[in-house]
């Protein structure tokens, strides 16, 4: 008598698919928001092949995505140490390697993660002696709030210089990211990944300046101006973004529409949210604001360059602005309002 041939097992897209089978079609849209062209059109795929789960099999599989989530949080709430600790008491030590072993494989680990919770100033102390390559490093991989207070707590003399590092990271190796890991903590050397890992550039050192105080601001860029003035430049044109202007009190947004031209403010809101439009319009009279909704109608269709430049100008005046002290932009630090 031949015997039953063993049902393959389920691969983790064919889990997937199921599972958003199983959650429907509106949730499941919302999740495809968050995944890329490629990865929605394998799931697609593989949604429109399935035929028939049991019951059985879909509580499998819906379990199976709770201890990844569970695992996950715990993982984020304290690193793969404190995951393992808390799923033990729940599981048991054969499960928990288990799941762990199963999320290992899609969850990629920051480098520097064993930092996430320790105090700002703790780190300071123990990193400020470091080459400013090193704190760059580490800074790249901390979240722009913690890598900010940091940043403002270093001498004014490596401040930009710290700050240029991180701009013009590109890729590390992970010999580099694992030795310096080594120094600070050995025993989380193993999590490293084991592909070039991407931190640092422009965008990460003006999220980390946005967040710091005035003063500090002021001193890096205007050291980056001597130094690399094309990398200031950058810096500056990305550290206030158009789109930023709903973060501006009413004064401040009434000023900066005396220096605008009528012209840029229809050309840049014509490509703006509806949030900034409605910044702008309830900063100005009712005619005003007619006028203005009139213009951008008649307008028609506009090249995206056009309206990218005349954001541009409009994000101008406001550094001036803010650089003669007659508006002022929301930072941390130093920039409480005595009022």
């Amino acid at each position: 008598m031949i015997g039953r041939m063993p049902k393959k097992a389920m691969s983790g897209k064919q889990k997937a698919a199921n599972f958003l089978i199983f959650l429907g079609p509106e949730k499941s849209a919302k999740i495809f928001k968050h995944m890329t062209d490629e990865e929605v059109e394998q799931l697609t795929l593989e949604i429109a092949s399935v035929r028939q789960v049991t019951p059985e099999k879909m509580d499998e599989i819906y379990r199976e995505f709770y201890e990844m989530c569970l695992a996950s949080q715990y993982i984020g709430q304290g690193g793969i140490a404190y995951a393992k600790e808390v799923l033990e008491k729940a599981y048991g030590p054969e499960k928990t390697m288990e799941i762990i072993s199963r999320i290992s494989a899609s969850l990629q680990v920051r480098p520097f993660d064993f930092v996430r919770k320790t105090e700002p100033a703790q780190l300071l102390n123990f990193i400020q002696s470091e080459h400013p390559q090193t704190i760059a490093l580490i800074l790249a991989y901390l979240d722009p709030e913690k890598a900010a207070s940091i940043l403002s707590a270093l001498p004014p003399e490596q401040q930009a210089d710290v700050a240029k590092r991180i701009a013009l990271m590109d890729t590390t190796s992970p010999e580099v990211i694992r030795e310096v890991e080594r120094v600070l903590e050995r025993k989380l050397s193993s999590i490293a990944p084991q592909e070039m890992t991407s931190a640092g550039g422009v965008k990460a050192v003006v999220e980390i300046i946005n967040r710091v105080d005035r003063g500090t601001e002021k001193t890096i860029i205007e050291a980056l101006e001597v130094q690399d003035p094309e990398l200031a430049e950058e810096i500056k044109k990305l550290m206030f973004v158009f789109e930023d202007i709903v973060m501006l009190d009413n004064r401040s947004v009434q000023r900066v529409l005396r220096e605008v031209e009528s012209q840029d403010l229809a050309l840049a809101l014509k490509g703006a949210s509806s949030e900034v439009a409605q910044k702008i319009f309830s900063n100005m009279s009712s005619r005003a604001a007619e006028m203005l909704k009139e213009d951008i109608e008649f307008m028609g269709p506009v090249r995206l360059r056009d309206v990218e430049e005349a954001q541009q100008r409009i994000v101008n005046v406001i550094r001036r602005l803010e650089e003669a002290g007659e508006i002022v932009i929301a930072r941390g630090g130093g920039d409480e309002i005595i009022v």
